[in-house]
């Protein structure tokens, strides 16, 4: 009210909050699921964004294979691709290492010694594909007419595929290719290597200790590298709590191939025979070795 009783819209005056308007909900706009109102509220629609000429949309060509939709559609192509092509690949053990290894080195002839006893095993051979260590098994496993698999990664220095790969798939993330490696596998076997190896090998450490793989053996080749990494678990994680003791048991250091290969078979013979018992239970023929061969590369 004024001084002479009359009245006033209210002040809009520096001291006084001014009242937004109140949005006007019929105003909006559909993106697929999406509602838009407001200040989200575009003029255009998703079908003319994508039909108009880049140039007069104001993009650069091919922008819009840059964006997170398009990316969800190049993982899960990735994924398809990946499970298609190795879903009857059989029973098939990953080995691990650096790609800096020389063929000259006795990494490399550990390796290739691994590669042949896995494939006289009857397994297949999965590696990153790659030079060093993981040639060396993929040729272990050449060696002895066994399949030999290359999983590899785009990465700014390209490696490209050893000559001693049977299957190759190429990966432009690294976690779709770290999930073929985890679901194809009935093993890891870790020869010495850099952050990549140790990424791989505490990858699989956690997803066992975690109850996401069961029966999953890894083995460490190289006693000598391996020594300072199992004592400072030892020393260190579980002294301090962070690891229980039995966590040190996901874990067997050997320098022997045969040996590493010796603890994959007894641990896919637990896992089998635990899986036949199931299906007994339910009354079911089940052979998982049957399932596990299928049609092999």
């Amino acid at each position: 009210m004024t001084s002479n009783g009359s009245e006033t819209s209210p002040s809009t005056g520096s001291g006084a909050s001014r009242e937004s308007p109140r949005p006007d909900r019929n105003k909006f706009r559909h993106k697929g699921p999406i509602i838009l109102r407001g200040r989200e509220l575009q003029r255009s629609t998703s079908d003319q964004r994508f039909l108009e000429p880049e140039v007069v949309a104001g993009r650069a060509p091919g922008d819009f294979t840059r964006t997170d939709p398009w990316r969800v559609l190049r993982i899960q192509s990735e994924f398809v691709d990946g499970f298609d092509t190795l879903a009857r690949l059989g029973p098939a053990i990953s080995v691990f290492g650096s790609a800096r290894i020389q063929e000259s080195s006795a990494e490399y002839a550990m390796a290739r010694e691994v590669g042949q006893e896995l494939g006289k095993a009857g397994y297949t051979v999965i590696t990153g594909g790659g030079p060093g260590v993981m040639e060396a098994a993929n040729r272990g496993a050449h060696d002895v007419q066994a399949s030999s698999v290359g999983l590899g990664i785009e990465l700014p220095h390209e490696q490209g595929m050893n000559p001693y790969i049977d299957l190759g798939i190429n990966f432009r993330y690294f976690f779709v290719r770290k999930t073929m490696f985890a679901k194809y596998s009935q093993g890891f076997i870790v020869l010495p290597g850099g952050f990549g190896t140790m990424d791989e090998l505490f990858e699989s450490l956690t997803l066992v200790q975690t109850g996401k793989m069961t029966r999953f053996p890894v083995v460490l080749m190289g006693g000598k590298f391996w020594a300072p990494l199992v004592d400072w678990i030892k020393d260190s994680l579980v002294r301090e709590g962070m690891i229980s003791p039995e966590d040190l048991d996901l874990l067997y250091v050997t320098d022997s191939p045969s040996e590493a290969v010796t603890v994959m078979r007894e641990a896919h013979e637990r896992r089998n025979e635990e899986l036949r018992a199931k299906a007994r239970r339910a009354g079911s023929d089940f052979d998982p070795e049957e399932f596990l061969e299928g049609d092999a590369p």
